[in-house]
């Protein structure tokens, strides 16, 4: 596998305490914390008495878990008990390891923040971003009383030009050549990545083509990790790849495939090489079904404290391409092939990606591993205990004498019913309380601006519904702030487009819109068009929920565009209708409610764009109305 001496040593480590670490806090229980005395009073201690435990590894039946000083100081019905430390009853309740997102991708402190609130403790970032958010997020993260989830990140990928993580408009490092991956490894963990990423995966699957890294690169890259000890997680898309990186040495993967059932040998294959999977079955899901996520984001436990935008990104699927090869029964088949090799899988969600919510998506996930042939218990490892290990967070994921007092309380039993985990009654992080009920309150508050915003006055002139209808030979608009381009080029991407308004239009009308342009490969999901801002600046949001429909006469070269709206519970993430611009005049209408349930509301933007097929582009519209 060309891993070094100490590499090695590592993961034969690893794997063996994934298997084996029962029998090892069974037998003894280590001594670097002494149990308090009976009558010490200790700051910041507190108590959970008659409370289930799943430990990470297994249940332990009613006992008294004692936490101080950040960390797990006693578990037992035999415990002296420090004076004057609040008691909290257990009583119908079990007590979990906090929750690590394997697999997720982190910018900003609220998604640490909603992390933890859902009891995502650990968040491990897999990377494309700026290694500087990521270290002052895991700074931040570190500080005494934080709150926010605790951060490992990637940073920038190991990825060639023009491929995956370099489609986000900002400039990346990428690498051609495998004389180059031991500077280009030791430039990402200088740093500060925790470990790394490798994006192996050309899109085929997804129905495009992309460019990747070669075989050669991946084995280089994989080996100049492992020669400075740290591990190389790999981003795969098929089948192939996925067997090509693990025989590259791999540690682990970064998602599973699902372009085709993997063969009888593969579980076996992926032990051999003592591999692990992160197999985002959330993200996955969003490629075949119709808003997967939407359960999570109707669920009464859920629901309170999932902010807007995340609540409506779950309710959003990934578009899929025409050539696609997708089947998220593979995905399935897979994970009964590891389960039976005895292959650690590690629960991960992808989020913030389409269909997903930071923290609330692990709860889903440990659903769709059992859904998918685990046990409660194995999937609730596979959130703790086993990410823990294969990570080398050595101080967290089982409750244990000394560890880490990252925990979670949850009404129920999750081992025996895995959706138990969504009524959660308390979370700690380093044995800081996180205060679910002040998180609750920013995002009723943010619920009631997003209400008073439903309340507020229509953009001035918008009352009759018209647009532009292109009359009098400008580009000019009714209200709002107008026209513009809108392309891939603010994502990094090369698409092109310019509007003009010329003479005639439909029905007779003096003029209309013609926009053209080129849809050039470069962004994942290139686009090109224009974009109508209906509020009092660019992207700021207008109540527009008086009308129902959008509707505009369009024709064209005959290919199929899309018409993008945005709104701010949606984020900068539209939602999407198709229309064929044919060579005639044609008139399309369509609901709000079409574009993912959208009510108009807070809608920030409409935009008309190519983005079907790669290539140069021409359409016109005419009479672009609100109804």
């Amino acid at each position: 596998m060309g891993h070094s001496t100490e590499a090695k040593f590592r993961l034969r480590a690893g794997l063996f305490f994934a298997g084996a670490v029962c029998t090892l806090h069974c037998a003894s229980v280590p001594n670097a914390v002494a149990p308090p005395a009976k009558s010490a009073a200790m700051p910041g201690a507190f108590v959970i008495q008659n409370v289930r435990v799943f430990d990470g590894t297994k249940v332990i039946a009613p006992t008294t878990v004692i936490v101080a000083q950040g960390k797990i100081w006693g578990l037992g019905n035999d415990l002296s008990l420090p004076e004057g430390a609040p008691i909290i009853d257990g009583g119908g309740k079990t007590l979990l390891p906090g929750f690590i997102d394997s697999h997720a991708h982190v910018w900003n402190a609220d998604q640490l923040e909603q992390s933890a609130a859902f009891g995502a403790t650990t968040v491990l970032d897999m990377g494309c971003g700026d290694p500087k958010i990521g270290s002052g997020l895991r700074k931040r993260a570190s500080e005494p009383e934080s709150t926010l989830a605790d951060l490992r990140f990637a940073g920038y990928a190991v990825t060639a030009p023009e491929a995956h993580c370099t489609e986000y408009g900002f400039p990346v490092p990428t690498i051609t050549k495998p004389e180059e991956a031991q500077a280009f490894i030791d430039a990402r963990l200088g740093e500060g990545s925790d470990y790394i990423k490798l994006v192996y995966d050309d899109a085929g699957a997804l129905g495009f083509k992309r460019p990747t890294i070669t075989k050669e690169l991946l084995r280089a890259a994989i080996e100049a990790t492992h020669k400075r000890g740290k591990l190389a997680l790999v981003h795969i898309g098929s089948l192939e790849g996925a067997r090509e990186a693990i025989a590259a040495g791999a540690d682990g993967l970064a998602h599973t495939f699902i372009d085709r059932p993997p063969e009888n040998d593969f579980g076996d294959f992926v032990a051999a090489h003592h591999a692990f999977i992160v197999p985002t079955l959330s993200v996955n899901r969003t490629l075949i079904l119709k808003a997967p996520g939407a359960g999570l984001a109707a669920d009464a436990d859920l629901a309170p404290y999932l902010p807007i935008q995340a609540a409506e990104n779950l309710k959003r699927s990934l578009p899929t391409f025409p050539g696609a090869h997708v089947d998220y029964a593979v995905a399935e088949a897979t994970i009964r092939l590891l389960e039976q090799a005895k292959v650690p899988v590690l629960a991960g969600t992808d989020a913030p990606n389409t269909g997903t919510a930071h923290g609330a998506s692990m709860h889903g996930e440990l659903e769709l591993l059992v859904n998918a042939g685990l046990t409660a218990q194995e999937a609730l490892t596979a959130a703790t205990s086993v990410p823990a290990a294969r990570f080398h967070l050595d101080d967290r994921g089982r409750i244990e004498k000394g560890l880490r007092a990252d925990l979670l309380l949850v009404e129920g039993d999750p081992t025996s019913d895995i959706k138990a985990t969504r009524h959660i009654a308390s979370v700690w992080r380093a044995g800081v309380q996180v205060d679910r009920k002040a998180y609750l309150a920013k995002v009723e508050s943010e619920k009631a601006a997003a209400q008073s915003q439903a309340a507020a006055p229509a953009p001035a002139g918008s009352e009759e519904g018209t647009i532009s209808d292109f009359d009098d030979l400008t580009a000019g608009a009714k209200f709002g702030t107008g026209w513009s381009t809108s392309t891939d080029e603010l994502r990094g991407g090369k698409s092109t487009a310019v509007f003009k308004v010329v003479k005639g239009g439909a029905e007779g009308s003096k003029g209309s819109m013609a926009v053209s342009g080129e849809l050039v490969s470069g962004f994942e999901f290139p686009w090109a068009g224009v974009l109508f801002a209906p509020g009092e600046r660019q992207m700021a949001p207008a109540n527009l929920s008086a009308k129902k429909q959008v509707a505009f006469f369009a024709k064209g070269d005959g290919a199929t565009y899309q018409v993008l709206l945005f709104s701010a519970g949606h984020g900068y993430a539209p939602a999407r209708q198709v229309f064929v611009a044919g060579p005639e005049w044609k008139r399309y209408s369509f609901s709000f409610a079409d574009f993912e349930g959208m009510d108009g509301h807070d809608l920030m933007a409409i935009a008309f764009v190519g983005g079907a097929k790669l290539g140069k582009f021409r359409f016109q519209l005419d009479d672009i109305r609100l109804k």
